[in-house]
């Protein structure tokens, strides 16, 4: 059997592109199953309600040498931990290439879109199969999420093409509102406890070189609610000190995103994230909130101006 999985703290694109590709590859005669690297968002948890499909079950522990297949991700640090001991045989993601490494050759599929779901599309349509009724709503639901229904600049025009492909075989007639109704249930924090709103969406970088590395986590709440978030500042800046120590971090940063009006003001933990923020993103940073404009996306807006900031300079 083909262990299927996504990243830690998965989000709707790594649980979506589990299941459909796990389904994907039973179709073409490969024993696969889907699983998880932690628990759902509620975003995720509304959409597969929404679909009528179970959640994957949690990654068992696997002994060394085992087949698996990586989507949505493809670094050690944001994989199962003893992925060095396994057999990565397939690879789908739209992220850069990070650590990976395998014993033997492997099926590779990167591509610059905005989403998994987008790949696994195409996937479908190389393969010459019809896409079923559940896949093309999981995919649609995996491309709404990670392109902020178009609003994220990871996105492509392919990512609308698949969105305008998916929407009529999903049944979905308002694309619009199952996008707001998928927002609005990634919003609906309640009470959470603050550290799971830092890890809900939230991984772990390298930056630097051997002689100066450093680790630093970086979160992001998308939410068409941020005055809630901000209202629980304190809690969150604390949970920050908490996993920064625990984990030994260099840093911490936790990224507000306002889904509907695209802009991003993230918490600052200390003087270390402050110098950090002004010296790599050219912004005052007054108190514990930095006013990062535009800068939605962490992939493509944050984390290479994070590594442009910590490389070495000639």
């Amino acid at each position: 059997m083909l262990a299927v999985f996504g990243h830690v703290n998965p989000d709707t694109d790594a649980i979506t592109a589990a299941l459909v590709y796990a389904r994907l590859l039973n179709r073409q005669g490969v024993d696969a199953r889907a699983f998880r690297l932690g628990d759902l968002n509620f975003e995720t948890a509304f959409v597969l309600r929404e679909a009528g499909v179970d959640a994957p079950a949690l990654l068992p522990a696997l002994q060394a040498g085992a087949a698996v297949a990586l989507v949505d991700h493809n670094e050690s640090a944001q994989s199962t931990p003893n992925l060095a001991e396994l057999n990565v045989t397939r690879v789908v993601d739209h992220h850069k290439l990070g650590d990976l490494s395998t014993a033997q050759p492997p099926y590779l599929r990167f591509e610059p879109l905005g989403s998994t779901g987008t790949i696994l599309l195409k996937l479908h349509r190389e393969a010459g199969l019809s896409v079923e009724t559940l896949d093309a709503r999981l995919m649609l639901s995996a491309v709404l999420s990670d392109t902020l229904h178009f609003r994220s600049p990871t996105t492509t025009q392919e990512d609308r093409d698949a969105v305008a492909f998916l929407a009529p075989v999903a049944g979905v007639e308002d694309v619009e509102a199952y996008a707001l109704a998928m927002f609005a249930a990634k919003s609906d924090l309640g009470d959470t406890p603050a550290e799971t709103l830092l890890r809900m969406d939230y991984k772990v970088f390298p930056f630097g070189d051997a002689d100066t590395p450093q680790q630093w986590g970086i979160g992001v709440i998308e939410t068409t609610n941020p005055a809630y978030v901000f209202g629980r500042q304190a809690e969150l800046l604390a949970a920050m000190a908490d996993v920064k120590a625990a984990d030994g971090l260099s840093g911490v940063l936790l990224s507000v995103v306002d889904i509907l009006n695209g802009t991003n003001r993230t918490l600052v933990l200390g003087p270390t994230e402050a110098q950090v923020l002004a010296g790599a993103f050219g912004v005052s940073v007054n108190g514990p909130v930095a006013d990062l404009g535009a800068r939605i996306s962490r992939k493509k807006q944050i984390v290479p101006v994070l590594e442009g900031f910590f490389a070495p300079q000639a």
